[in-house]
């Protein structure tokens, strides 16, 4: 479909790349708004955002809100399940794929509750690295012959939790960080009677390609040495326990960008278990780690924030990887694990946050029309915006103007300036900005200073949300995620623009971008319309996103509303729960605050200026009311609808 400016829906997917990093979910409507198909193999059933953003004002939820798409999850579960059995199948493969979930990647209990249905038919388990992530895990794995992964550093209450697990019958994998925690669970599991499930972890040479590729490597955090894993397996045969020797993990790091570095971890990994095998210890499993990417930028490269590989080829190398290994050794095949977390949830959960200002760099402006005996800097200011019909003379006018603007700012520090005199100044200097702008559009050459006004030219746009909040990451680490409007997509963009969330923060912002096939510092958006609400989405946050979130500015924990799509209802879903976020109440509270102890100290005072007459009585109730209402209420700018 094509607008009367002659832009068109291609035209939009070429500049916000959505079927590009939507991996077959999002994609850009004929009517311009962002649509979802929860899953693929059902392209029936398709969700347009609009109407979701009209379903949650309509039930009286203030934005921003996190938008989960439940179905997103499921699919994505089946995905990776299927990919494994469909190559294990292929290749001949004869050891079976035992997935988990890594439950630090986003340990909401409504995430990880559907992950665990969704994986029943798999028989898709959960990883845990913390006491805490073992207790829920505990009680959330309900997946029959399902592992649960063991990682992190441990106690000896954490050995006496897993051997709990045990009694109760789950396959609960400890896996030795360190060569002190294996005799830690010896003596535990003789004390208890239990066997235990044990798997040592690898510190391999392979290491990974991006930002995490620490990880791997001899100077990893995690791990033993191959020395230490062969002096663990015989100290277990010492002890009659080398039956429980079962697993063999190593992880070479999050995000793996590409696909070689996995290819070299499954050869030397592979390679430890052969040898181990045949050195008497037959181990059931080899757990590759996690690591699978998700393609944030849609370019399909060995950037950060992508990966040059496929999950089916993800997939498709540990399996034939191990296979080729284990049948020149004439060793069996073993089990295969995997700790996917970012490709399970990346996807499901979005930000969406109302767009509630434009701050431009030329700020307001003044009347900038000639008066009597202004100054000569005004006049030439005026002269050179006079002068930018000649394309030919933009770089000077650039040159000229940038020297009067320092020159009068010294004037002004000088006394010799008057305060309006700068603002004309000022004014006239953002006037010739733009225009050079607009007339080196079309130029066969820009010198890089002019090229560098689109970026200092750009507008930011106020987002009603926190970076620190909701895209720690990208504060964090600079990991890009993709942000697209969530409608008027049909419409030309026209404002080049940069966020800003509403911290009292220089540092909450984004300023990078996927568009087109490039990374850069502005992003085209539409005009905000007086009266129409305009809303932004950031995508792929379902990955840490939720769970790495501070309290900067007191911003706490967002609104949620979990869509699951039904293709019975005329709009093909339906929300089927409002998590509520953070109150004023609730984030004061954890900074050791008493609500209700302010409420009366406040009440008090408002108390004594009515006795005083300064305050009427009916005036100091509606203060007193104001300000508990503000104590319960959300957190963030309640914006019009």
């Amino acid at each position: 479909m094509t607008s009367e400016t002659g832009w068109t829906i291609e035209d939009a997917e070429q500049l916000y790349g959505v079927s590009r990093w939507g991996a077959g979910y999002f994609r850009i409507g004929d009517n311009g708004n962002l649509h979802i198909t929860p899953d693929p193999d059902n392209p029936s059933v398709r969700i347009d955002f609009k109407s979701v953003l009209n379903e949650i004002q309509q039930e009286g939820v203030q934005f921003p809100v996190v938008v989960r798409f439940h179905d997103i999850l499921r699919s994505q579960v089946t995905r990776l399940n299927s990919a494994f059995a469909d190559i294990i199948r292929e290749c001949d493969y004869q050891g079976e794929y035992r997935g988990v979930y890594p439950i630090k990647v986003n340990q909401m209990r409504e995430v990880v509750e559907e992950i665990v249905y969704a994986g029943k038919p798999f028989k898709y388990g959960l990883e845990a690295g913390s006491k805490a992530e073992l207790l829920a895990a505990l009680a959330m794995n309900t997946n029959e012959d399902s592992l649960t992964v063991l990682n992190g550093y441990k106690d000896e209450e954490f050995m006496r939790l897993a051997l709990m697990g045990r009694r109760l019958g789950n396959r609960m994998v400890v896996v030795v960080e360190k060569y002190s925690e294996l005799t830690l669970l010896v003596k535990t599991a003789k004390e208890l009677g239990i066997d235990p499930i044990i798997g040592v972890r690898a510190k391999i040479t392979a290491k990974g390609r991006g930002k995490w590729e620490s990880s791997g490597g001899e100077r990893a955090k995690f791990g033993l040495t191959i020395a230490e894993i062969i002096h663990a397996a015989r100290y277990l045969k010492e002890q009659g326990m080398e039956h429980c020797l079962k697993l063999l993990h190593f992880h070479i790091g999050s995000q793996l960008t590409d696909i070689r570095s996995v290819q070299e971890a499954i050869t030397e990994g592979a390679r430890i278990y052969t040898e181990l095998y045949k050195m008497g210890f037959p181990l059931d499993y080899v757990d590759v780690g996690g690591g699978l990417g998700i393609d944030y930028d849609g370019t399909a490269s060995t950037s950060d924030s992508s990966r040059n590989y496929s999950m089916q080829e993800y997939v498709a190398n540990i399996v034939h990887g191990m296979k080729e290994v284990c049948d020149l050794e004439d060793v069996p095949h073993p089990n295969l694990v995997s700790e996917s977390g970012r490709a399970i949830t990346a996807h499901h959960s979005c930000v969406v946050t109302q767009i509630v200002g434009e701050i431009k760099a030329s700020g307001a402006g003044i009347d900038t029309s000639a008066a009597d005996s202004e100054h000569l800097f005004v006049s030439n200011m005026r002269d050179i915006l006079q002068s930018l019909n000649d394309s030919d003379n933009l770089q000077r006018a650039y040159n000229d103007a940038s020297r009067y603007k320092e020159q009068a700012i010294d004037a002004f520090k000088l006394r010799v300036l008057s305060l309006e005199e700068l603002a004309k100044i000022e004014t006239l200097y953002w006037q010739i900005m733009e225009g050079i702008r607009n007339g080196s559009a079309d130029a066969e050459y820009v010198p890089d200073e002019l090229q560098d006004m689109k970026y200092s030219l750009s507008s930011q746009y106020l987002c009603n949300f926190s970076i620190f909040q909701s895209a720690a990451d990208t504060w964090a680490i600079d990991q890009l995620l993709p942000v697209v409007p969530l409608t008027r997509m049909n419409e030309k963009p026209q404002v080049n623009c940069s966020l800003v969330d509403i911290t009292c923060d220089s540092d909450g912002k984004i300023d990078q971008f996927a568009v087109g096939r490039e990374i850069t510092h502005i992003l085209p958006l539409h005009k905000l319309n007086t009266g129409e609400p305009y809303f932004v989405g950031m995508f792929l946050t379902g990955a840490y996103q939720d769970v790495m979130g501070d309290m900067h500015n007191l911003f706490g924990r967002l609104n949620e509303v979990h869509i699951f799509s039904y293709d019975d209802d005329p709009e093909d879903f339906y929300i089927e729960e409002v998590v509520h976020g953070s109150s004023v109440k609730d984030v004061l509270t954890i900074m050791q605050y008493n609500p209700q102890a302010m409420a009366s100290d406040v009440k008090r005072m408002i108390d004594r200026q009515v006795a005083n007459g300064h305050i009427k009585p009916r005036e100091g109730v509606r203060w007193t009311d104001f300000y508990e209402a503000c104590l319960n209420g959300y957190t963030y700018l309640k914006t019009s609808k």
